[in-house]
């Protein structure tokens, strides 16, 4: 039976889901970059230089070949017509049209947006849309930021534009932005100025409308054309849209003035060179006629590829003032007749939504904080773009690119053509998909909505994105480096996620990943097993700085790693890929001979991760007097040496964890019968893992890497507060190596892991993250799911101290509980009022126009909760989301977890502070 509620946006999501006719409510969303400037795609230099081949700087002047950026902008899901707003205090030196930040060598911790931006309401169809912008009213301090972080080493702070002093006594506007559909082609859109000041304030306000560049490369002549009409609205024109207009309402019954030029490069003004004749009024005219008066930069026939309606505004102190537009159907007679109360509609239509979403949430500052997460994460939707080949080869309009192209970056995924809207890290940091992140992505993603979720996973399985040798990109700046593989127990999550939402499962879905799941799995299996002992390396796997060095790179001959985690993601991976298979049994038994297939093959990655099987070259991984796992080298001239590095690393064994019950054992005979013989005849896999002979609480049995005594062994560690156990979860590192950093001598060099809880102190592979001390939200997620799974198994009768040290004893799914508080408490206030993500800033966590108002962090420092890297990172951080969703009465918090129908008492969680309104 159907769980799904019946509310107009539950509607909206059926009808533009419907197999046939469907509605296309997703046609327009919020697909602009936040940045396009220094990005892969951009770049054509010689050797590869993305963040100086385009700048922030060249942005405004630059047309870009392959997206649009925009401040809380919105295009069509093409991105071919794009809207957003643009500003201009009166004091700064350029149009606000973009939001600023610094390029990865600028800033002492990598890349960094350098703005007060929240996104703070949305919809699965973007039927209504809410985001704030904090725009000063005195100059932006451009060249302070970059020259006072150019100054910090990696050992202080970033300076933000907090620590300037532009935001002191309140000069600055609240610009709160809104859209809302009437229909899937008609778009009400309303900004308010909030004046947060003491003084009255000027402000120009641009909403500019453009054409992402398609008739400048070669390929296509056909430029579409914007134009004034008579009663100064802008008509759109593109044979690949409807007909569209762009109502202005008046400001106080003064019509804004309509400027034109077009999205092109100003040539001479970035290279010297002057432009063809018939080019006179380029990307950058509407900066130059606004701030320099020059009437010459747009054309005078109101006409061009790029539009803005120019409003001047004086907003009173403290006061507020409201602008209107609606791009809609040309026909409109009277455009905001029922603008208001259409606007309202959709607001309530959004808080029924999220009514019956959070019906089970009784406290309001977890609502808050839970919609804002969504929100980030519906805001996160990008229309990404990127034809590896024509990137290589160049276009036909453009000399050819440099011949280093041809061997450089990305030169092996020729097959490579992407197209699509696609869930980002984050719009403005990681305007780039990323295989791993958007695994994590589609759980939260799929609270809300299930169809784009199960898109989003299918789109990476794609012949025009996975490799023909069956590999997954993993991001654009080199999309042969290599993320876990957490795409099945994605797809089986948000499946069993669509399966409670729609009362059956997508088995189609299902089915047509899993095929092309087998190809993955087979290029790890023939990639990545060097020694073909079933003990795999990977790379940095994602960790970035974790290891000892970097292990993406090329070792010396004859030397390998033999890496824990890579092992154990792929022991995850195939308990994934079988129960996937089980599934698909239910309807076609011939998926019992795959789902066997993965059955032996964890067993034997199993056996050769614990090196229990006998043979001379037996390998172990794990370290019995540290009660841990560890990354091994392998060298010529020292043979096999652990890394003592105590990591995440060493806790990624707890993620290979699978029940079976009997209910569905006996579904399977042919799956159980080879089960049987395989056991039988590999007795020491059987002891080692399956506890085949040891049937659980309720007839179940368990496949994991762990059997209890090594798991309390590993849990001690990592729920020791002097090691692993955060106020706010899990930390990547052990605080061991505060104290006692690890050393590894070579005759060369030394190299060293020391605990740093916050920002990274080292550029060592990925220096714009930290995985050395902070707390990062997927990796926590996947433990607390698996202490989950443990307790199905086990039971209320395992217990284990928590924490470690205090003599007092919980069980497995009573510590899931509490690793989940700890991390929500990143977010919610605490008894004094404060959110510890939002640092300790009293004006952003006292003042009541920042204080509601939450970013979701890449990671978090491990002492004090504060959000930490990428600031909008939505994407795997909107997990929280999914951990401030009450468990359901059957004891599952996540799909999929305890779905045999386990009979356990709902979480009670702790009722924070009720928030100011």
């Amino acid at each position: 039976m159907s769980t799904t509620p019946d509310t107009p946006e539950h509607q909206r999501l059926a009808t533009a889901n419907a197999p046939k006719g469907a509605t296309p409510w997703r046609r327009f969303g919020p697909y602009l970059a936040d940045r396009q400037w220094g990005t892969v795609r951009e770049d054509y230099s010689a050797g590869g230089d993305a963040w100086h081949a385009t700048t922030h700087d060249m942005a405004r002047s630059y047309a870009y070949r392959w997206g649009e950026e925009g401040i809380g902008g919105i295009s069509d899901d093409k991105q071919r017509l794009c809207f957003a707003p643009a500003f201009w205090n009166g004091q700064d030196s350029i149009l606000k049209e973009r939001l600023f930040g610094l390029s990865g060598p600028e800033g002492n911790h990598g890349e960094d947006v350098k703005e007060l931006y929240y996104y703070l309401d949305n919809t699965p169809t973007h039927s209504y849309m809410q985001m704030l912008y904090k725009y000063p009213q005195r100059a932006f301090p451009y060249e302070w930021l970059v020259q006072e972080n150019g100054r910090r080493n990696r050992h202080k702070p970033e300076f933000e534009l907090l620590d300037t002093a532009v935001f002191h006594e309140n000069h600055y506007f609240d610009i709160c932005l809104e859209y809302a559909k009437a229909s899937p082609t008609d778009l009400l859109i309303e900004l308010t100025v909030y004046n947060r000041g003491p003084e009255d304030a000027p402000l120009h306000v641009l909403p500019q409308l453009w054409f992402r560049n398609t008739w400048s490369w070669g390929s296509d002549a056909y430029r579409p054309q914007l134009r004034a009409d008579a009663d100064g609205h802008l008509e759109v024109a593109h044979r690949e849209l409807p007909a569209l207009r762009l109502y202005c309402e008046p400001l106080d019954e003064q019509a804004p003035e309509l400027l034109f030029c077009d999205n092109q490069t100003n040539c001479q003004r970035l290279f010297g060179v002057a432009a063809p004749a018939e080019e006179r009024f380029f990307k950058d005219g509407i900066n130059d006629f606004v701030l320099h008066n020059r009437a010459d930069a747009v054309n005078p026939e109101r006409v061009g590829t790029k539009a803005a309606a120019h409003y001047r505004l004086l907003v009173p102190a403290g006061q507020q003032r409201r602008l209107r537009w609606r791009l809609g159907p040309p026909e409109l007679a009277a455009p905001f007749a029922d603008f208001d109360q259409l606007m309202q509609q959709r607001r309530d239509e959004t808080d029924q939504f999220y009514a019956a979403l959070q019906a089970d949430i009784g406290d309001a500052d977890a609502r808050n904080v839970q919609r804002q997460a969504l929100a980030g994460m519906l805001w996160s939707k990008q229309f990404y773009y990127y034809d590896v080949p024509e990137w290589l080869t160049g276009d036909p309009a453009f000399p050819p690119p440099p011949e280093s192209r041809q061997h450089g970056r990305n030169a092996h995924w020729r097959h490579l053509n992407n197209a699509d809207v696609i869930s980002m890290p984050d719009t403005w940091e990681y305007p780039w998909y990323a295989a791993w992140d958007l695994a994590f992505h589609c759980v939260p993603l799929a609270m809300v909505d299930a169809h784009f979720a199960k898109h989003q996973l299918g789109l990476l399985l794609q012949d025009w994105y996975m490799h023909p040798n069956g590999q997954l990109p993993a991001y654009e700046w080199n999309f042969s480096d290599v993320n876990p593989p957490v795409h099945a127990w994605a797809t089986w999550r948000v499946y069993k996620m669509d399966q409670k939402q729609r009362g059956e499962g997508d088995v189609a879905f299902l089915e047509a990943s899993f095929h092309r799941l087998l190809l993955n799995f087979a290029w790890w299996v023939n990639r990545k097993d060097v020694e073909d002992r079933n003990v795999f390396e990977g790379g940095f796997l994602g960790l970035d700085n974790i290891g000892v060095f970097d292990r993406s790179a090329d070792l010396p001959p004859g030397t390998f790693m033999e890496q824990a985690d890579g092992t154990s993601w792929m022991a995850m991976y195939a308990l994934d890929m079988m129960r996937i298979a089980l599934e698909l049994t239910k309807t076609n038994p011939i998926y019992q001979d795959m789902a066997s297939k993965f059955f032996e093959h964890f067993l034997y990655i199993a056996d050769a991760m614990a090196g229990m099987n006998g043979s001379p070259d037996s390998l172990d991984l794990w370290d019995d007097e540290d009660g841990f796992y560890y990354d091994v080298l392998n060298t010529p001239e020292r043979g096999r040496q652990p890394l003592k590095v105590r990591s995440l690393v060493g806790l990624v064994p707890l993620f290979a964890v699978e029940v079976l019950d009997e209910d569905l054992m006996r579904e399977m005979p042919t799956f159980v019968a080879r089960m049987s013989w395989f056991l039988e005849h590999r007795p020491q896999l059987a002891a080692l893992v399956s506890r085949w002979q040891e049937p659980g609480k309720g007839r179940r049995h368990l496949l994991s890497l762990l059997r209890g005594h090594r798991m309390k062994l590993l849990l001690k560690r990592m729920l020791d507060p002097a090691e692993f156990l955060s106020d706010y979860g899990i930390r990547s590192l052990s605080k061991y190596h505060h104290e006692h950093p690890y050393v590894y001598h070579t005759p060369e060099k030394d190299f060293t892991v020391r605990y740093e809880p916050a920002e990274s102190e080292t550029d060592l592979f990925g220096g714009n993250s930290n995985w050395r001390g902070p707390v990062w939200l997927p990796m926590n997620f996947l433990i607390i799911e698996s202490l989950q799974r443990f307790h199905h198994y086990y039971g209320d009768e395992f217990k284990v101290e928590y924490p470690t040290g205090s003599g007092e004893y919980c069980t497995l799914l009573g510590i899931a509980d509490a690793l989940t508080a700890r991390l929500t408490r990143l977010f919610l206030r605490d008894a004094q009022g404060r959110r510890p993500a939002l640092g300790p800033d009293p004006h952003v966590q006292d003042d009541p126009h920042f204080k509601d108002f939450l970013l979701f962090h890449e990671y978090f420092h491990a002492e004090t909760g504060q959000g930490l890297g990428a600031s909008h990172q939505t994407g795997w951080t909107g997990l929280i989301a999914k951990l401030l969703h009450p468990r359901r009465p059957d004891g599952s918090l996540f799909a999929g977890v305890s779905d045999e129908q386990e009979e356990q008492q709902q979480l009670q969680e702790p009722v924070p502070a009720e928030p100011g309104k």
